[in-house]
C-alpha cells in the first residue's frame, strides 16, 4: 500500500545505529518522517537519534534484542503506548557469519537465524495487528539482501536466513493484498556496511587475514553507500513496490536467476574467486 506522502508519519527502523538502518532512518527524516530506532547499540542509538533530529523531526529510542520474542512484545507495547500503530515497519536488524559450511558452528547458525529470520518474524507478529486495525495506508519492509536471491560463497548460513526473508515477505504479501497493509522486500546488492568487517566472533577458523583484507576493500571499492538503499526503501514506501533491487549486482543477480540458475552460479563464483581463492 502506497503512502506517498510519509510528513508526520511514525517509522519504526531496527538495527538503526549503524548501515542501512541509520541512512534509512536519515531517509525518512528528510521527508518529514517521525522516527523510532532500535538497537541493541545503545551509545550508537542515541548518536544517530540526533544525528536524525536535526532535520527537525521526533525521534525515540529503544534498547531491544530482536531476537528475544519477549523484549520485542514489551517494545511493542512502550511503542504503542507513545505514538499508536505504526506507519512504516522496517525489518533491518541482520548479522552475518563468513566461513565455509563445515566450518560453521551450530550456535553461529541458531543466531544468525535468530536475529536475521526471528527478529523478521517477531517485529511482524507485534506491531502488525495494531497497523491491520489502524486506518489508512500502513507498510512493512523487510530487508533481506542479494544473498537472498543467490548462492553466497562462504555464507551459507547468511544466504539460507536471507532467502528465508525473501520467501517469508513474499508470502505475509499474499495475505496482505487484500488489507490496506503494504508489504516490501529490499534485496541491496554490494553496499559498504559495517558488515563487510566482522569481529572474530564471526569468522570461520579457516578464514585469513588477507582474505578479510581483500573483502573489505572489494566492498570498499564496488560497494554503494547504504544511503542508496535508505533512498530506494523510502521510494518503495511512498510508491508500494514490492521488491526493490538496489545497488550494484541486484538487478543482474534477480535477472540471470530468472534466466538460468547455473549461468548464476558460474557467474556468483567467479566474482567470489577473487576474493576467497
Amino acid at each position: 500500500m502506497a503512502i506517498p506522502s510519509l510528513k508526520g508519519k511514525r517509522v519504526l527502523v531496527t538495527g538503526a545505529s549503524s548501515g542501512i538502518g541509520f541512512e534509512t532512518a536519515l531517509a525518512f527524516a528528510r521527508q518529514g518522517a517521525n522516527l523510532i530506532l532500535v538497537d541493541i547499540n545503545a551509545p550508537a542509538l542515541e548518536m544517530a537519534a540526533n544525528a536524525v533530529r536535526e532535520h527537525g523531526v521526533n525521534c525515540l529510542t529503544w534498547k531491544a534484542d530482536v531476537s528475544d520474542a519477549q523484549a520485542m512484545r514489551e517494545l511493542a507495547n512502550a511503542v504503542h503506548e507513545a505514538v499508536g500503530a505504526l506507519d512504516v515497519l522496517i525489518n533491518n536488524a541482520g548479522i552475518a557469519f563468513l566461513g565455509a559450511f563445515l566450518e560453521t558452528p551450530e550456535q553461529a547458525w541458531r543466531r544468525i537465524l535468530d536475529i536475521n529470520v526471528m527478529g523478521v518474524v517477531h517485529g511482524c507478529n507485534v506491531f502488525l495487528p495494531q497497523m491491520l486495525n489502524a486506518d489508512g495506508p500502513r507498510h512493512i519492509v523487510n530487508v533481506a539482501s542479494v544473498a537472498g536471491l543467490a548462492p553466497a560463497y562462504q555464507m551459507s548460513v547468511y544466504a539460507a536466513s536471507k532467502h528465508a526473508v525473501v520467501g517469508l515477505s513474499e508470502s505475509l504479501a499474499m495475505e496482505l493484498s487484500v488489507s490496506s497493509v503494504g508489504m516490501s522486500v529490499v534485496c541491496p546488492g554490494i553496499i559498504n556496511t559495517p558488515i563487510a568487517n566482522p569481529g572474530t566472533a564471526s569468522v570461520g577458523k579457516s578464514v585469513t587475514h588477507a582474505q578479510l583484507q581483500r573483502l573489505a576493500a572489494f566492498y570498499q571499492s564496488k560497494g554503494a553507500h547504504p544511503r542508496l538503499v535508505g533512498e530506494s526503501i523510502v521510494d518503495a514506501v511512498q510508491t508500494g513496490k514490492g521488491i526493490v533491487l538496489v545497488g550494484p549486482i541486484a538487478r543482474l543477480v534477480y535477472n540471470l536467476r530468472r534466466i538460468s540458475r547455473s549461468l548464476l552460479m558460474k557467474a556468483m563464483l567467479a566474482e567470489s574467486k577473487k576474493i576467497w581463492v
